[in-house]
């Protein structure tokens, strides 16, 4: 223990001559009571008597009054749930508890589910048929990608806090704002309900091609492409009406059977996977009949032969054959070969088509041309198909990454398992659709997996006869599946219009906004079928698919703009927990979705990109004038004009909050600046990219020294210059200092762009300037305070780096009262600048008599992981609260030199003299010892009185005195002053007010130096200013900051505004 806080026996003698009653290290003095007491003191005495706090900590008092301690604060937040309430709806019933998921339940499987949809049973075949394995397989990797950039940008966003229930919604407007959020918001509505629109058709087609044709009810669809979309349009409506009844009546039973279709689709891919490799060498259940090199359909096998009377009847109707048939032969083909066959490189090229060319071997002209523009039971391209359109169509197999987001509500861990549950999804899916281009392309006939419908086998699926041990496996998990996934959508869609309607940035959703009395969303469920109708009238997955691909790309697109934008501005908020992202990755992921969009199909995107725009200026400019300048000046200056009306609206957000530093810098009588380094440490702090002001005042007549100030400000400004601080400076002239820095921290700024956070020097002359030292200080702490602004003091500005320097160690926060958290977000702000870049953050907090330290320590750990901030935490417990001899020396000591002060009464020139006398005199009667010596970084020299006085007076005084020329005075002391100094011993009682805030300062400073004393930087709580505006409590105040950071060589004094700046929320 430091030797200052021993207590020898001629200490004890004296703490015992202040109180009989009480040992030398007694309880607090809650019974002292002085006949000379006057009014202010009877009424500091029953203010301390009324006051319930920590002895340790009653420094604080008036701050606490105001400001929760840190043990109430965090007790308060530890048990919060990750969910935003919604809003409230006077007929809806109280929700049940959710459960907390898992990676695995709650983000892994959702995604799985979502992912593998109807296009990898009903499509995948095709693609690769029709692309060739090369195309084919890029085509899926460039999808994969696409969800994988984005899917890590989504990673970033989602861990930037706490991420409610609405997924991408929600995300992209808490990033890039309402605008932005609205439009997004129903461009993935829209996407999710065509989704469903899919599902349905799928399910049909599913249905009514492979397992029950005979239910057609428009006739023969293989013959008539028409009569097969009419009838997936009836039996889609019927099924969407169906469906809706369910969503609608119980979503209970959507939610259970979500699993069954989740296990239909794993045993579904499992099955094929076996089948593949249980079909190595091929089977001979499938075979397909082939006249020359083209495709036929409806050929039973037994008839597949040139000479047969049915094939005849087909090519040679009127005796006179078809030129192609005479010329070619009519061959049975093996449609599933197996791996090791060959087959794959006859499957490696494309061979895209135009619309009502022959599915052929080869790209001879011959052979997939229709010359005469009959068929003859020839399979023929219903579409014309391009690498890019073959994009547009499997693109939807891919989407589906957003549903563990959509149940961030739902997780134990959302910032951990949203992440590592959509990534390992996609790395999952996106293996199984690689693998299976190339399984495909190495198993299946090149005819065959061109045969989109299985003409070809008789109207068989191709997935389902690779399948083991039959093709039901797959037709019916397949169906289940494409049956759950449009449930889904069906269930979720509702509740994202709803979400978006509640939040009223589009007016005309607001009917949307009402719930039933069963809290289901019914009248956004009524318009989600009515728009999945539309979609079910198009009647083909195929123009389904590149639709909706679009909305789901534009989605897309803007969560990686969200994330590159939110990346490249650096806002102290932006702290993802996900540390594996980039804003090029991001920027990477965007193009791709917009060059994805445009090759699969402009006018669809063009659409959605109208659609977008459309609702973007609607949320914007609703209600709002346009008002354009004239030429590109005019159009800069209306934009700044109205960005800055914009701000005036209101205080931002908490998410926005940044530090725009107001700096104060005291100049010399040179006019330069006397602290340079205050000038590095604002630069280190502008990770915030905040607005940055310097100012100076200067005191005299402003008509009188007008070139001085203009001189002043152009030093200023070459300050900040050499210092790289971009921002703006400027110098006040005024009569009185400090009414100059009042009017300066009143009225600097404009409008949104006013300063928050003041930046002020510690005076380290306090003591032999006076009071008109700490006067000014005190009244600008005073003023900040008044203005709702954060105040930073560093002291020992001298050794804090140089911004071109990096170091290492630690930063320490003590925290002892609650601010807003901005002791958490400074220290983030300096990490984010490369001279603390290599620093860790230590963060102490003090814990009272009453508070479970360890659960304390448990909460604070939650606390900061939830603010995304890597921290050690320690949460130090000073039990003894009893208040030692050296406290009541040291504040009597203090009293002893306000009083002398008082008085003697001396006139201005005496001030100077004897001030100096009784400082050393105090010093040395403390006998402080202090490892760290704070000199005035304006002084180069300090004049040496002698050389014991000045060891024991500098090594506590953080002090570079301006005077340093003044007289030797510290020799030998004045008769007077002598003499007034032995009546103070002999009658002056130490006020409890002082000794209370006393034992504060020298038990905290103790606990920080033992601590603290190593750390590059130590960050605390300022305490407040007193309340009374007078000399005595001021100087007090001044001594409690001096002994509360004795020892410390660099320490950063921190007064929050009175508002939130940090939150836990993205």
């Amino acid at each position: 223990m430091p030797d200052r806080f021993q207590v020898t026996k001629a200490d004890e003698d004296t703490a015992l001559d202040y109180n009989q009653d009480e040992s030398a290290s007694g309880k607090l003095l809650g019974d002292i009571h002085d006949e000379t007491l006057d009014s202010g003191d009877i009424h500091r005495a029953e203010e301390n008597q009324k006051s319930n706090i920590d002895p340790n900590l009653y420094l604080y008092d008036d701050d606490l009054e105001t400001r929760p301690h840190i043990s109430t604060f965090i007790s308060s937040i530890a048990n919060y749930e990750n969910t935003i309430p919604a809003a409230t709806d006077p007929d809806a019933k109280p929700a049940a508890p959710s459960a907390r998921m898992g990676t695995l339940i709650g983000v892994f499987l959702p995604c799985i589910q979502n992912i593998f949809g109807v296009i990898l049973f009903i499509r995948l075949t095709w693609v690769v048929g029709t692309a060739g394995a090369v195309c084919g397989f890029l085509i899926v990797l460039t999808c994969c990608c696409v969800t994988m950039l984005t899917a890590i940008s989504m990673s970033a966003i989602a861990t930037n806090g706490v991420v409610p229930a609405g997924g991408s919604y929600f995300m992209i407007s808490r990033s890039l704002g309402p605008e932005f959020g609205g439009a997004v918001g129903m461009l993935f509505y829209t996407g999710t309900t065509l989704a469903a629109a899919m599902y349905i058709v799928g399910a049909v087609e599913i249905v009514l091609t492979y397992m029950a044709p005979w239910a057609s009810i428009f006739g023969d669809f293989t013959k008539d492409v028409d009569a097969m979309y009419n009838n997936f349009r009836v039996y889609g409506t019927l099924l969407l009406i169906f469906m809706g009844l369910i969503v609608f009546l119980g979503v209970k039973f959507v939610n259970k059977f979500a699993t069954v279709a989740l296990a239909c689709v794993i045993l579904s891919i499992i099955a094929v996977y076996v089948g593949i490799f249980d079909n190595i060498h091929g089977n001979e259940k499938l075979y397909m009949c082939v006249l020359g090199k083209r495709l036929l359909k409806d050929i039973p096998l037994d008839n597949c032969t040139k000479e047969d009377p049915f094939i005849r009847d087909i090519y040679c109707p009127d005796g006179k054959c078809e030129e192609y048939f005479l010329a070619n032969n009519v061959t049975k083909v093996k449609g599933i070969k197996g791996l090791a066959s060959g087959v794959f490189y006859d499957n490696i090229f494309p061979s895209f088509l135009d619309k009502g060319q022959f599915i052929a071997y080869g790209k001879n002209a011959i052979d997939i041309e229709n010359t005469d523009g009959q068929s003859y039971n020839q399979i023929m391209a219903d579409i014309t198909t391009s690498f890019t359109l073959l994009i547009g169509i499997f693109f939807p197999s891919v989407t589906g990454i957003m549903a563990g987001s959509n149940r961030s509500g739902d997780l134990a861990d959302a910032q951990k398992s949203i992440p590592i549950g959509t990534i390992c999804a996609i790395l999952t899916t996106s293996t199984v659709y690689l693998s299976s281009v190339m399984f495909f392309a190495g198993t299946v006939d090149n005819l065959l997996l061109r045969d989109k419908f299985g003409q070809s086998i008789g109207g068989k699926l191709v997935v389902a006869n690779i399948a083991w041990p039959n093709q039901w496996v797959i037709l019916i998990g397949s169906f289940l599946s494409t049956l759950g996934a449009g449930l889904q959508s069906l269930t979720g869609a509702p509740r994202l219009l709803q979400a978006i309607a509640r939040d009223e940035i589009i007016p005309f959703l607001a009917p949307f906004a009402k719930s039933s009395k069963r809290g289901e969303p019914t009248r956004a469920l009524l318009l989600t079928i009515v728009i999945c109708q539309c979609g079910i009238l198009l009647g083909n997955v195929d123009l389904l698919a590149p639709l909706l691909s679009m909305f789901f790309l534009m989605c897309y697109g803007f969560v990686n703009l969200a994330c590159a934008v939110q990346t490249l501005l650096r806002t102290p908020n932006w702290r993802p927990r996900f540390k594996f992202y980039h804003w090029s990755l991001s920027l990477i992921g965007l193009t791709l979705c917009i060059s994805v969009m445009i090759m699969t199909s402009w006018y669809f995107a063009l659409i959605a990109m109208g659609m977008a725009i459309i609702i973007y200026k609607y949320i914007e400019y609703r209600g709002a004038e346009k008002e354009w300048g004239d030429g590109i000046r005019g159009m800069a200056l209306t934009a700044a004009r109205y960005s800055l009306l914009r701000l005036e609206e209101g205080p931002p957000h908490t998410k926005n909050w940044r530090p725009q530093i107001l700096v104060l810098s005291k100049l010399n009588d040179n006019l330069l600046p006397k602290y340079r380094k205050i000038f590095s440490f604002a630069t280190q702090l502008k990770a915030g990219k905040g607005l940055t002001i310097c100012v100076s005042v200067i005191k005299g007549d402003h008509t009188k020294i007008t070139n001085k100030a203009v001189d002043a400000k152009s030093t200023l400004r070459k300050y900040m210059t050499d210092e790289k601080v971009k921002g703006f400076c400027d110098v006040l002239v005024s009569q009185q200092i400090g009414e100059g820095l009042s009017s300066v921290i009143q009225t600097i700024g404009l409008g949104g762009m006013k300063p928050n956070t003041v930046i002020i020097g510690w005076p380290y002359s306090w003591r032999q300037e006076g009071r008109n030292s700490w006067k000014t200080f005190i009244q600008t702490v005073r003023t900040v305070s008044a203005c709702h602004m954060a105040l930073m003091v560093p002291k020992g500005i001298n050794f804090y780096p140089e911004s071109n320097h990096k170091i290492g160690g630690n930063i320490d926060i003590w925290w002892i009262v609650h601010d807003g958290g901005l002791l958490m977000l400074l220290p983030f702000l300096l990490k984010q600048h490369r001279t603390w870049r290599n620093c860790k953050l230590r963060i102490f907090t003090v814990a009272q008599i009453e508070d479970n330290s360890i659960q304390m320590k448990k909460d604070l750990k939650t606390f900061l992981y939830h603010l995304r901030i890597e921290a050690d935490v320690e949460v130090v417990e000073m039990n003894n609260s009893d208040i030692s001899a050296y406290t009541y020396e040291r504040t009597l000591m203090m009293e002893q030199r306000n009083q002398m002060l008082r008085a003697l009464g001396l006139n201005k020139k005496e001030n100077s003299k004897v001030v100096q006398t009784i400082v050393d005199h105090h010093y040395d009667a403390t006998k402080t010892a202090s490892k760290v010596r704070f000199a005035d970084p304006t002084i180069e020299e300090i004049q040496h009185h002698d050389s014991q006085n000045d060891e024991k007076r500098n090594s506590i005084d953080l002090d570079g005195p301006e005077n340093a020329d003044a007289p030797e005075t510290t020799s030998s002391k004045d008769e007077s002053t002598e003499k007034a100094d032995g009546d103070f011993k002999s009658s002056v009682k130490p006020d409890e007010f002082n000794v209370r805030r006393m034992h504060t300062a020298i038990k905290l400073n103790e606990v920080i130096v033992e601590k603290s004393q190593d750390a590059q930087l130590v960050i605390m709580n300022l305490p407040g200013p007193p309340r009374e505006v007078r000399a005595e409590r001021e100087s007090n105040y001044m001594e409690f900051l001096e002994v509360l950071t004795e020892g410390l060589e660099k320490v950063l004094m921190v007064r929050g505004g009175g508002r939130e700046v940090i939150t836990i929320y993205s």
